[in-house]
């Protein structure tokens, strides 16, 4: 139970909930201001309070290789499609009671393998209401800070909601962190002590039964080189039947052979294709990608692990094994092909529902 005695700030009262109800009619505001500022960016016509986000998204690259504009304007366009307005009264209807305890100090660790990877846990602090500490990654390529700094100047009182520690989180209440498993044990040991949802690394997978189209397989195509795999809703697992042709994913992967043009990409691929050839594993390529039959679950960049099965049950029972790896199953069983990467806003990370984690806190 967090402590009773947590102050309010005055100049924060006016904005965080205090009774038994979420504040549906602010969140919509501060949503639709959102995405409406997100769309603008996406578009090249950015609205003036969401000029430096922008200048953020085309300056990433500087700072992360990894998050080209075109990889960071896809993540947005993501969440504009997430932030409509059908979805987001569909999410706030179905969300649960606040608790009548008043606002609490939320920290947000935020990982950085993906651009904007924590913009959900922010969402769902900031609708919350909930004071939050945010804590980007070192990857994050100052993209959170300018969307914050654009959000805050259409939405008074966000600032004051929102700050971002320089250092590390202090005088936090309770904490969402994201990192590796490695980061994942740190995380356990320094926040264990309070309310928490801590997340380390996950992937996804992919079932295939043999009667795909092959659009089925181009946009499967999305789902595992989007961002370069380096998601934990990219597929790097793939079960296919005992008979299945491979080159149908060659010739569905063909559109994304820009990748191989992308430094850190094509290194990592040549690197694991040198190292395997030395290996004798034996492999199927393309040119930017390893095909290699591997039960791990994680494959490296440049690289798509498969596996092949008799029966479905078989399949089943490895899931059951890896579902604490696993973030998301596409294609049979599954969500559909091509959605991975675009998540709602009831897609909670790990399966576990952040909202109402946030929503039962109480000072």
């Amino acid at each position: 139970m967090l402590t009773t005695s947590l102050q309010i700030p005055q100049e924060l009262s006016f904005m965080l909930t205090e009774t038994s109800k979420l504040d549906v009619q602010r969140a919509e505001k501060l949503l639709l201001e959102l995405a409406n500022g997100l769309q603008s960016v996406t578009e090249g016509q950015p609205q003036e309070a969401w000029l430096p986000l922008a200048a953020a998204v085309d300056s990433a690259v500087n700072l992360n290789g990894w998050f080209t504009p075109e990889q960071v304007r896809f993540a947005l366009e993501a969440w504009v499609k997430a932030l409509q307005p059908d979805a987001v009264e569909a999410w706030l209807g179905s969300l649960p009671a606040k608790s009548s305890g008043g606002a609490v100090t939320l920290g947000i660790v935020m990982a950085g393998n993906i651009p904007l990877v924590g913009l959900h846990d922010l969402i769902c602090g900031v609708v919350s209401g909930h004071r939050v500490q945010l804590k980007p990654s070192r990857d994050d390529a100052g993209l959170t800070a300018a969307l914050l700094s654009c959000w805050s100047k259409v939405f008074p009182g966000l600032q004051e909601q929102v700050t971002i520690a320089e250092a590390a989180l202090r005088d936090f209440d309770a904490v969402i962190a994201t990192g590796s498993r490695n980061s994942g044990r740190y995380f356990q040991h320094y926040f264990g002590k309070v309310p928490h949802i801590i997340r380390g690394q996950r992937t996804s997978v992919a079932v295939l039964d043999g009667s795909e189209s092959h659009e089925d397989m181009v946009a499967l195509a999305g789902d595992i080189f989007q961002y370069f795999g380096l998601g934990c809703r990219n597929v790097t697992q793939v079960f296919v039947p005992k008979d299945f042709d491979l080159d149908r994913l060659f010739a569905a992967f063909v559109d994304w052979d820009h990748t191989a043009s992308h430094n850190r990409y094509y290194n990592n691929y040549t690197y694991h294709k040198a190292l395997w050839l030395m290996e004798a594993v034996d492999l199927l390529e393309n040119g930017f990608i390893l095909l290699k039959e591997d039960a791990g679950w994680v494959s490296p960049v440049g690289a798509l692990h498969y596996q092949r099965y008799e029966a479905l049950s078989d399949v089943e029972a490895r899931l059951e094994e890896g579902k604490d790896q696993i973030q998301c199953r596409v294609g049979q069983g599954g969500i559909d092909f091509g959605s991975a990467q675009f998540p709602g806003l009831a897609d909670y990370a790990d399966g576990v529902d952040v909202m109402a984690f946030l929503l039962a806190l109480e000072a």
